[in-house]
């Protein structure tokens, strides 16, 4: 793999076209380069895990209230928290506020889960639980795009993009990295976004489950007035045009970007929907997954489109558990809300697990279970109406899959869950356990811009060596 592709003064499409006369080999330039955009990236070393799903739960999962079992909360319920509280706070929020979910240990591990996922419980042997997480921000906007991009004010490339740019793309009809998620959602298109890598390395978002994979389809794949051998003559044309421009003006990085866009969506119009039709899924697999029941159709279709789609090659795919609004974004109405939406992922997480082991797909894939900061141990509102509010100090994200020490709990908060106190995991940290995982060195995979060295992890970041089978 390269560890330092500053923008060349001849980029390789441009020798292409240059070489290859033109627009009778139009065709053949774009499938050679494609080749090329394969053939000049691998591994640093041998991967565990060729592709990541991350299942992103958008607002704040509560940890005390799912992963992160604390008695001592439950003990002194309603009394003032015995520290000093964060100097900067989201909100103002009031006196300890106990779980109203009971905590087991489940599996040979003992791993401790509430009852909040009764199923993915059955699977806490698979699960590397980080109970330490902690970010810099503690607003949505900029904590989700800590998570996605590794800063949290700068817009920067996703890790899907720099994975991406590490690694290639292993299906030349797909993109190689698909994310299904609302408009809304806070970040937009950063969180799956390229900034200044390579333009062909941004995902492709295909959009609100319920509106896009429900209808087993992505907006706009087919072109409704130009089909066939007439539409490549068309795609030929501009991208003659495209090369003509490039000549004139010296390479663009942006121009590439949209010379590769185009030749991939050209070729997804076969792919796409063969791909995203769940008719040639089984009944019980469309069971195991909840597709059709009410809670759990729409995530349930998610997850089991991911299944699909890092079957035909793509590496890396987004899933969010979100309707448009920041969903476990809970301050207040926590126990009916916590309890809806863990209701919406918890059957369709665990049949996930379920389906990439009975595929064969379960010890090189990596699944990361994710959200952009935690909930406080204190309450905020009185009555039924109560809930948590933001927390970046002390929170929990877990990991499972190819390369990963199942039943494993790393790290721990203090004893009320307010502050990460041992063994921290930094985003940093968690972003280079990853690229580890996909067989990168964080620290050498670079890319100069703007007359630095650029890297996911910017400065900083370690290896989690304890979450690691």
């Amino acid at each position: 793999m390269n560890t330092h592709r500053p923008i060349v003064v001849h980029s390789r499409r441009e020798w292409l076209q240059q070489s290859c006369c033109g627009v009778p080999f139009l065709g053949l330039a774009s499938l050679l380069a494609d080749v090329a955009a394969r053939a000049d990236t691998a591994p640093h070393f041998e991967p565990k895990a060729k592709r990541l799903i991350f299942l992103f739960m958008h607002g704040g999962v509560s940890a005390m209230d799912t992963f992160d079992p604390k008695p001592r909360l439950t003990e002194l319920n309603g009394q003032p928290l015995p520290f000093e509280k964060p100097k900067v706070q989201f909100a103002p929020t009031g006196n300890l506020l106990k779980s109203p979910w009971e905590f087991k240990q489940h599996g040979q591990s003992g791993l401790w889960i509430s009852e909040l996922f009764p199923q993915l419980s059955q699977h806490a042997d698979d699960l590397a639980v980080i109970r330490s997480m902690h970010c810099d921000n503690s607003a949505h906007g900029g904590a989700v795009l800590q998570l996605h991009t590794g800063h949290d004010i700068q817009v920067r490339p996703s890790m899907g993009a720099w994975l991406l740019y590490g690694l290639g793309n292993a299906n030349r009809n797909l993109p190689g990295f698909l994310t299904m998620c609302p408009t809304l959602t806070h970040g937009g298109g950063s969180n799956w976004g390229s900034a200044f890598l390579p333009a062909a390395m941004q995902g492709v978002n295909i959009g609100n489950s319920s509106i896009q994979v429900k209808d087993s389809r992505i907006r706009d794949i087919q072109n409704a007035a130009t089909q066939g051998a007439s539409q490549r003559q068309q795609l030929d044309l501009v991208q003659q045009m495209n090369r003509r421009h490039q000549q004139r003006s010296g390479p663009d990085p942006r121009l590439e970007g949209r010379i590769e866009s185009f030749e991939l969506a050209f070729r997804m119009q076969t792919a796409a929907p063969d791909l995203m039709d769940l008719a040639q899924e089984s009944k019980a697999t469309l069971d195991l997954y909840g597709v059709g029941a009410p809670a759990t159709d729409d995530f349930g279709r998610q997850c089991l489109m991911a299944r699909r789609f890092v079957e035909r090659g793509v590496r890396i795919v987004q899933c969010t558990h979100s309707s448009g609004a920041a969903h476990w974004d809970q301050h207040g109405n926590l126990k009916k809300d916590h309890e809806r939406n863990a209701s919406e992922v918890d059957r369709p997480i665990s049949a996930l697990i379920d389906d990439l082991k009975r595929r064969g797909l379960w010890n090189d894939t990596l699944i990361l279970f994710g959200t952009e900061f935690g909930r406080t141990p204190c309450a905020q509102g009185t009555g039924d109406g109560i809930g948590r509010d933001h927390n970046p100090h002390g929170y929990t994200m877990w990991l499972a899959g190819g390369g990963v020490k199942g039943g494993t709990a790393y790290g721990n908060t203090d004893e009320f869950g307010y502050y990460a106190v041992e063994d921290k995991c930094h985003i940093h940290d968690l972003h280079a356990t990853i690229l580890h995982l996909m067989g990168i060195d964080h620290e050498k995979l670079l890319y100069r811009y703007a007359g630095r060295d650029f890297r996911l992890t910017d400065v900083s970041g370690n290896v989690v060596k304890a979450v690691l089978a």
